[in-house]
């Protein structure tokens, strides 16, 4: 069996990856420990499916279809920027996503649902809509992840840059020493 690492996701306009761009310049000051997301590599991650059969694919995409048959385009914009778990041991740094968060959810929630009907597994954690920045490496210390935490708080706002949504992507993530690669794969449009 030949599988994908797979996941799903929306596009952002080159504005607001410039904007994300800026914030990471902003955030490296001090050398931190933190592998840094590219800009051609930031998207918004609607489903991580995981290593996948490749035979899934026409399927895959009939249930993208079939989730965003009823959807219209909705705008979203950049909010402030975090840290997951927390600020005090951030894991991962993401900045959030504001405008039509509920639009956004209830596409996650139906394409979540269509994907089910196909034998792909629900998410068990509650959607959390973000766009990563950054991963902390793991032996980052407890005062180089304070130290993060303290940058990320001290970071000034976001510009509220929008973009709109009117399609989503199925990719497929190469890993690889140099980072991953993604190709896109499918692409539906609300």
């Amino acid at each position: 069996m030949e599988t994908y690492r797979l996941f799903i996701a929306a596009e952002l306009a080159p504005e607001a990856k410039a904007e994300l761009t800026a914030a990471q310049d902003r955030l490296r000051r001090g050398d931190p420990p933190i592998r840094w997301v590219a800009p051609e590599a930031m998207h918004l991650t609607l489903k991580f499916l995981g290593e996948t059969d490749v035979a899934l694919l026409p399927a895959l995409a009939a249930a993208m279809r079939s989730a965003l048959s009823d959807e219209p385009p909705f705008s979203l914009r950049l909010a402030a920027a975090g840290a997951f778990p927390n600020l005090r041991r951030p894991s991962v740094v993401w900045a959030g996503v504001g405008g039509a968060v509920a639009a956004l959810g209830r596409i996650q929630a139906s394409l979540d649902a269509a994907l089910a009907t196909i034998g792909i597994a629900r998410d068990e954690r509650p959607f959390s809509p973000h766009l990563t920045l950054g991963r902390v490496r793991r032996e980052a210390s407890a005062e180089q992840q304070e130290r993060i935490g303290a940058a990320v708080r001290a970071l000034p706002p976001l510009r509220p840059i929008g973009w709109t949504v009117d399609d989503i992507v199925l990719f497929r993530s190469e890993l690889s020493g140099a980072g991953p690669t993604y190709t896109q794969l499918e692409s539906v449009q609300f």
